[in-house]
């Protein structure tokens, strides 16, 4: 990759802030409609939607591994601490639950409760719906 100098090649770097600027605007149209459609019918929100298609990811195996604390993490783009709050309020609404891997203590097993399955499942083709709208050529 080639280091872009404003001073000598002004359009290549003003194309690129354009393109910045549109994949900014596409994510931003995209996560707020998302929020709005999901938190009014569903009361899931971006973050709370995403980790729910990953735990339903690793339940039909569309992901290797199992669903431990810290393999769920790395899959979903929130810094430690956000993603142990987000956790917390799934599993007090109930849709997630926490447990202990009986063969090593120390991990934590994350999975969809049956509330949580259904309301993902429900929350599923407004979701794809949003996206083929915001993203859709």
């Amino acid at each position: 990759m080639t280091d872009l100098d404003p001073d000598h090649d002004p359009a290549a770097e003003a194309e690129l802030t354009q393109q910045w600027r549109a994949l900014l605007a596409r994510h931003a149209a995209t996560s707020c409609a998302i929020d709005r459609e999901l938190g009014e019918a569903y009361g899931l929100g971006v973050s709370e939607f995403e980790l729910l298609e990953r735990l339903w990811e690793f339940e039909q195996g569309k992901r290797t591994g199992d669903a431990r604390a810290q393999v769920v993490a790395g899959t979903v783009h929130l810094s430690q601490s956000a993603f142990s709050r987000l956790v917390a309020r799934l599993e007090k609404a109930g849709l997630v639950q926490r447990s202990l891997c009986e063969a090593d203590r120390r991990g934590i097993y994350i999975t969809l409760t049956g509330e949580g399955r259904e309301r993902y499942l429900k929350a599923r083709p407004v979701h794809r719906r949003i996206l083929a709208e915001t993203l859709g050529e």
